[in-house]
């Protein structure tokens, strides 16, 4: 039947108690037993700092889990279970292998429907009054359907057979019932076998058990089967029930041969599918038919003493016995008939005859060997009591981790979803589905009940041998610690001395989702408390102790059959039922959800069951309060009616408390003096019954040093300690007190008591107890008398406090008389501490902490009065009281008068604070002082800012002041004066500020008029002084420019940058600066201008140091250090030190024009200098020279070119050379631009003269004096000097002879070259004319391609001139010296030359001289080598750099040429192989020319 879905019950209770309720665990829990008890359970939340560490040592955990079956824990599914055993193992003996059918897409329930069948009356009543459709719908079918006539047939196949069997039902008894119409036969049917659940191992690899395959054929029974199973060889030809043939129970060569077509007819309730070749039909009273025997091989060697057929011995038995009633007793008990003796069957199991014709079905021989009859195959096999039920161990073991990624694996596995993601509702239902389903099997393994003591709490404990840390240590000794709470002051149990584990030492849970643990109460009806570490949570389930034999009579009336075979099944912790089958019973069920780190509280009798929703680790144990004795007490009694063992004595616990009562708290020794007196009372009884059966012997016996086996109760199991019932000549037997009857059949003279303690010292524990419980109600006695004062005496401070220490010592509960003294304690002690705080003398009067007013003062006597004790200050308190009630007189009549005089009121105020208390009449006192004051001080203010103005911050203290005192008309006048000269003085504050801001700049007049009319307020206004402060300023900053304007030379840039600087920080405008701003931009514009002139990109120079002459040339080392630290942070300041003068000289031309002059000799006379010191040097340098050249610093290497100044040696990648192919040359090799002045030499760009006259003609415009303007004068007075001397030298006779003859050489030059050129031409162009007869279309292409090549060909003749390849291929036919110079002339020449290159300055003439000197020198074939290879090194670095980037260029322009190249242009790569190589062949011979 489909199962409802699941309803949640109603949550249980949850608390969450505050710190300073966890720190009593017992009494918390007592505080919520109240509420909690209703329910059965509850969850406590602990406070969230509350979280004791994991102690458990997880590598050396282990442990072997329980193995769970699902549907088996529920009791009506683990019935309809075995009912399904019972019925499969009866048609498996039947030899029929039973399949359960299925009903509207559902497994037939064939439990419910026997029983439902059975509550309607039976099969035949239900059949002949129609109502299987009623049937159908006790089972939750639809109707209209016809299912009932299914349900029918399915009956009539499968279950109608086994209870007719079960029932002893004759086949005549079969026969004769009535067939119906609408019976019908289906032959087709073919029943299943279920193995037995008890003979089932666990899959280790599956959680799915074996009932998911019941739906598959089971394979047939094999001969290996039929050989181990007697009564399956038995049934391979004959046996009990219904037999199908060809089903592998027989040799494969056996076959029934028919002697006849007729065969016995079966039952309508029994409907047989046979096999083709035998067809068996019987008729009821027809004459049996021959059956042929045959032979059968392999048959198992029989184990009857006789091989003949049982008839033979029949007969026999018959002829030996001629008693005609033993004769009758030979019939058959099928048609009670005896005929056909030979065909009579007597079964060895009942002695019972059958004719093999009258079973169900029909035999066709006599079997050999024993054979047991249906009835007894029923009995033996189907009837058997089932086994007892419990869950098997798991074969392997886990650790944590283990165990953990196995549950992991399979809740992600059954969800199909990470673990975490699973909602516990579905899990839930997910779990009560799988419970109630009999055709779905999930396993699931549960590590319950692990010790403890073993394995290690998982809270910190003292006793381990590892030491703890002060957070362990905290944890440890905690209440709520599971191995503490047992042992707890005000728990039961730790006055035993066993560690009896699970209830003084808590067990270990491991859990896995669906592992469950099923309905049960606590041994001894106990509390138990379950901690859950960490994992997923824990669901619970409880029923309050009221309904727990509620719930009890509601599982034995739905599964009775499960308490017949197990009647204590509830305490063996192993069977569950659905919460919503018992609520619908109603049993109140609630339910919670128990979260890591949350306690969940079971209480005495409560049944409470659960599962897990997944990996997690639990902890739990039980413990007693004193409110579980009678509890306690009953579960004796009810153990002693199930006759269940105890795991103690509760009556030695009661005596062990009872001897110690001094030991116990007094709530706990009132409730064990209660169950002791029960107790004493039920024994005396007890010992009266023995006396009056006549049992006289006695001996005592300590029964707590016996082994609990060794004193158990023969008939109830009960473990005896107060007395017990032997016998001498039985001494392994033993009874209680309740069963003297049952202890042994020997005479009652044979028997004796054994007992522990005698009737007399009984009462004496009894009184001890009863004195300990009632030392309470005599201290309460006092306690009481001393509180009312009944005796009229009132008792001191110590005798109260004396009773609350008699309470603490002797234990006393905290109850509401305690409460009560404590509170009075507490009253009196805090009255004692007022009354010396008002009467102290030492303590100042204002310091006091305490103020009580008159009347709280007068309240406070009569609380004292009122006390049950004796205050001693309460005379001082009286005194007090009177003082101030004088001091209240006395300033009332005071402020009627109002004295002028402010020190009478001021006298009275002080007696007043003196006094400590809160007098009325002192805050009128304060007040009328306060207004005194206040107006003295607003009168002594305004006096004085006649002669010493006043300032706004205490004109503001006032006004806040004023508003603090009592108002009164004084005071109001004096605050509306105050607030008209501050409102007056803020206003003219703002307009001074809004100046001060300088968004709108005024003139001078405008600021000197606010000013003015300023001075009239008789108040220091900070923003009206700043505001005077900036007006001096500026006429100060005005006088200043005047100053400057009216000197004798103009103003220098660095004065007007910062007077205009002042003049924009100052809050006046002022029309002067803005001229001063348009000077200042334009002088910044001219330096801008110069800089871009004379300054490289990135120069570390600056421009004053590059006009002015390089003083220090001649300190090479020095400056080259000094040029590369400047160099590295690209800075140069030399302003002022580039002429060696201060700021104040650079405003004087004079100083400036002198010092320059200085400067230009200094640096002719350094050149000359470093020229000396660098030629001392190697020359040329080697690359193993360990001398340091270059600005670099470095050793030389094979590429060094000589500065043609300095003549320092340089590394030709260290500074920029001439490039050589980037000159259009000539054979003229003295016209090559191949100077190379190394960057200390060459500091500029180097203008010509002509850019730089345009700067000294803007500089002439500017009315501003800049150090760069007069450097730039100098430097171009020196070129042109300069440049005349040059024209001077260039103009004599000597050297224009020399100039002429140059020019000339050049020509002649240039005309040899141009013949070349044209010879090289008309070479090219015949060769062309050759290759125009290829083809016709092709030649006229190849005639204007010849033409156009002819003419680059030129042009790359005189490009080519300027390549690497054709210079280098120039240079051996390059002579010299081409003309000769005198010594003078050269040396003058030399020295103009010197003076030329240390100019910052470009000049034709410069150029002249050199090329002059150039050609009297030899050519310079060395140095142009290193040129052209420096050039080459560079040029391949460059390629290298851009090499990526420019195939992409190239790429993307080759693509767009492509796409817009006119057709006439794509023409084969054949004729443009041929037109490159011909410019090739064209290239080579202009080299070959050139080098000729």
């Amino acid at each position: 039947m489909e199962q409802d879905e699941f309803i949640l019950p109603p949550e249980c209770p949850v608390f969450e108690p505050s710190w300073d309720e966890f720190q009593d665990p017992l009494g918390y829990i007592a505080k919520i037993r109240p509420i909690a008890e209703k329910s059965g359970i509850c969850k406590i939340r602990p406070p969230v700092d509350w979280q004791p560490p994991f102690a458990v040592e997880v590598d050396n955990f282990r442990f072997t889990p329980r193995i769970q079956r699902l549907n088996e824990l529920e009791a009506q599914t683990r019935v309809k279970l075995n009912y399904l055993d019972r019925i499969a193992r009866f048609w498996e003996i039947q030899g029929s292998s039973l399949k359960i059918p299925n009903v509207e897409r559902r497994i037939l329930d064939l439990y419910s429907l026997s029983r439902v069948v059975k509550e309607e009356g039976g099969y035949e009543s239900i059949c002949k009054d129609r109502r299987w459709a009623k049937v159908a719908q006790h089972l939750g079918y639809p109707a209209g359907k016809n299912i009932g006539s299914l349900l029918r047939s399915h009956y009539e196949r499968i279950v109608y057979p086994y209870e007719m069997f079960k029932s002893g039902t004759t086949l005549a008894q079969c026969n004769a019932r009535p067939h119906y119409d609408s019976e019908e036969k289906d032959r087709e049917y073919k029943p299943h076998s279920i193995p037995f659940r008890q003979s089932v191992q666990p899959s280790k690899n599956n959680s799915y058990g074996r009932r998911a395959k019941r739906l598959q054929p089971d394979p047939e029974p094999t001969e290996e089967d039929i050989e181990k199973n007697p009564e399956l060889k038995k049934l391979q030809i004959y046996g009990a029930g219904p037999k199908m043939m060809g089903l592998g129970l027989m040799a494969k060569d056996k076959t029934l041969k028919k002697k006849d077509k007729e065969v016995l007819e079966c039952p309508p309730t029994v409907v047989v599918k046979e096999e083709p070749l035998v067809e068996i039909k019987t008729e009821p009273q027809s004459p049996l038919p021959e059956v042929k025997e045959e032979e059968m091989e392999g048959e198992e060697e029989e184990r009857s003493l006789s091989s003949e057929p049982c008839t033979k011995m029949t007969m026999r038995l018959r002829r030996n016995n001629p008693n005609t009633q033993f004769v009758d007793s030979y019939v058959c008990r099928i048609c009670a008939r005896g005929d056909d003796d030979d065909k009579l069957l007597l079964c060895d199991g009942c002695d019972d005859n059958y004719h093999i014709f009258c079973l169900l079905p029909p035999l066709p021989e006599t079997p050999k060997g024993s054979w047991k009859c249906p009835r007894c195959v029923v009995e033996q096999e189907c009837k058997k009591p089932a086994e007892a039920f419990g869950f098997e161990q798991a074969t392997c073991e886990y650790t944590l981790q283990s165990f953990g990624e196995m549950a992991d694996n399979f809740k992600a596995d059954y969800f199909n979803m990470p673990v975490h993601m699973v909602p516990t509702d579905l899990v839930e239902k997910e779990f009560w589905r799988l419970v109630n389903s009999i055709e779905e099997d999930v396993t699931v393994e549960y590590g319950a009940d692990i010790h403890s003591k073993e394995f290690g709490s998982g809270f910190p404990s003292i006793d381990r041998k590892s030491k703890l840390s002060p957070e362990e240590e905290e944890y440890a000794v905690s209440g709520w610690n599971l191995n503490v709470m047992p042992v707890l002051e005000q728990s039961v149990l730790c006055h035993i001395n066993a560690d009896i584990s699970g209830m003084k030492v808590p067990w270990l849970y491991v859990g896995m989702v669906f592992s469950a643990f099923c309905w049960h109460i606590e041994d001894h009806w106990s509390y138990s408390i379950n901690y859950l570490h960490w994992g997923e949570p824990k669901t619970w389930y409880g029923v309050p102790s009221y309904a727990a034999e509620h719930l009890e009579d509601v599982m034995k009336k739905l599964t009775p059959e499960l308490f017949e075979s197990q009647p204590d099944l509830l305490h063996q912790l192993v069977t569950l039922m659905n919460p919503n089958t018992l609520m619908s019973h109603g049993v109140p069920v609630v339910r919670t959800n128990q979260c890591a780190g949350e306690f969940v509280i079971t209480f005495p009798r409560a049944y409470h069951s659960g599962f897990n929703q997944g990996y997690n680790f639990a902890e739990a144990v039980n413990f007693c309060t004193a409110d579980w004795l009678p509890a306690g007490r009953q579960c004796i009694e009810h153990y002693r009616r199930l006759r269940r063992y105890c795991v103690f004595s509760h009556e030695e616990l009661i005596c062990k408390m009872a001897a110690c009562p001094e030991r116990l708290d007094l709530n706990l020794a009132a409730a064990v003096h209660k169950e002791m007196f029960i107790m004493v009372q039920e024994e005396r009884k007890l010992r009266k019954a023995l006396l009056e059966k006549g049992i006289t012997e006695a001996e005592r016996e300590a029964f707590e040093l016996l082994p609990d086996d060794e004193r158990q109760c023969d008939k109830c199991k009960t473990t005896c300690f107060l007395s017990a019932l032997a016998c001498y000549n039985c001494p392994e037997r033993l009874v209680c007190l309740y069963h003297i009857d049952d202890l042994c059949k020997c005479p009652s003279s044979k028997h004796y008591l054994r007992y522990r303690y005698t009737l007399d010292e009984l009462p004496t524990m009894l009184y001890k107890l009863k004195f300990r419980a009632e030392s309470f109600d005599t201290w309460a006695d006092k306690v009481k008398i001393a509180l009312e004062v009944e005796d009229g005496r009132k008792r001191g401070l110590e005798e109260l406090k004396a009773l609350e220490c008699e309470a603490i010592d002797k234990k006393f509960p905290n109850n509401e008389l305690l409460q009560k003294l404590r509170s009075t304690l507490t009253k009196a002690e805090r009255c004692v501490s007022e009354a010396l705080g008002l009467v102290c003398t030492k303590k100042p009067a204002r310091t006091r902490a305490i103020q009580l007013t008159v009347g709280e003062l007068k309240e406070f006597l009569d609380q004292i009065n009122g006390l049950p004790c004796v205050i001693g200050q309460v005379s001082a308190v009286k005194e007090l009281l009177m003082k101030v009630e004088a001091f209240q007189s006395k300033a009332q009549a005071a402020l009627k008068e109002l004295p002028h005089d402010c020190s009478q009121l001021q006298d009275l105020q002080e007696q007043g604070e003196q006094l400590g208390v809160d007098v009325p009449e002192l805050e009128q006192l304060r007040r009328q002082v306060q207004q005194t004051q206040w107006l003295d001080q607003v009168r002594e203010t305004l006096a004085a800012s006649s002669s010493s103005r006043v300032t706004l911050d205490v004109m503001r203290s006032l006004m806040e002041s004023g508003c603090n005192v009592a108002q009164n008309p004084a005071v109001e006048k004096a605050m509306a004066e105050l607030q008209e000269l501050l409102t007056i003085s803020e206003r003219w504050e703002e307009k001074a500020q809004i100046c001060l801001e300088a968004r709108q700049k005024h003139p001078p007049a405008t600021l000197e008029a606010i000013i003015k009319e300023a001075e009239n307020i008789p108040v220091q206004l900070p923003n009206i002084l700043a505001l005077k402060e900036a007006l001096t300023k500026a006429w100060a900053w005005i006088a200043d420019l005047e100053e400057i304007q009216n000197g004798d030379h103009y103003p220098c840039l660095d004065d007007l940058e910062g007077l205009v600087a002042v003049g924009r920080d100052l809050p006046v405008r002022m029309e002067e600066l803005h001229h001063l701003e348009v000077q200042v931009m334009t002088a910044h514009s001219w330096r801008e201008k110069a800089s871009k002139t004379f300054l490289k990109k990135n120069s570390c120079y600056t421009l004053l140091e590059v006009l002015c002459p390089c003083a220090d040339a001649g300190l090479d080392s020095i400056k080259r250090t000094k040029w590369r630290k400047e160099k590295e942070c690209s800075l140069y300041k030399s302003d002022v030190a580039s002429l060696g003068l201060s700021a104040q000289d650079l405003r004087d031309p004079g100083s400036i024009i002198l010092a320059f002059k200085e400067a230009e000799q200094k640096e002719k006379d350094g050149i000359l200098q470093l020229q000396k010191a660098n030629l001392s040097k190697p020359q040329p340098p080697h690359p193993g020279d360990q001398t340091e050249y270059c600005i670099c610093g470095q050793l030389p290497s094979d590429l060094m070119l000589q500065c043609n100044l300095c003549r320092d040696w340089l590394h030709g990648t260290c500074a920029a050379c001439p490039k050589l192919s980037q000159q259009k040359h000539s054979l003229a090799w003295w016209e090559w631009d191949t100077k190379f002045l190394c960057p200390l030499c060459m500091r500029s760009r180097r203008p010509r003269l002509e850019v730089i006259l345009s700067l000294l003609v803007a500089l002439q415009k500017l009315p501003v004096r800049l150090p760069e303007g007069e450097a730039l004068q100098c430097l171009t007075e020196r070129a042109i000097t300069w440049q005349d001397r040059a024209r001077q030298a260039l103009a004599s006779k000597e050297v224009a002879a020399v100039l002429e003859k140059l020019s000339e050489l050049r020509q002649r030059l240039q005309a040899e070259v141009t013949k070349e050129m044209i010879a090289l031409k008309e070479s090219s162009k015949n060769e062309q004319n050759l290759k125009k007869d290829r083809g016709r279309e092709e030649s006229r292409e190849s005639e204007e391609s010849t033409a156009e090549n002819g003419s680059t060909t030129t042009s790359v003749f005189t490009l080519s001139l300027s390549d690497e390849h054709m210079i280098s291929s120039c240079l051996p036919r390059l002579e010299g010296p081409v003309i000769e110079l005198s010594p003078g002339v050269r040396q003058q020449l030399e020295e103009l030359m010197m003076e030329g290159d240390l100019l910052e300055v470009t000049l034709d003439e410069n150029h002249s001289i050199w090329r002059v000197l150039q050609a009297a020198q030899h050519p310079p074939l060395e140095k142009l080598r290193k040129l052209l290879e420096i050039e080459k090194s560079e040029s391949k670095v460059a390629k290298a750099k851009g090499k990526d980037s420019e195939k992409k260029r190239k790429r993307k322009s080759e693509r767009a040429e492509y796409i817009s190249m006119p057709k006439e242009e794509l023409e084969p790569k054949k004729n443009r192989a041929g037109e490159s190589g011909l410019l090739e062949e064209e290239t080579s011979k202009l080299s070959e020319v050139a080098q000729n």
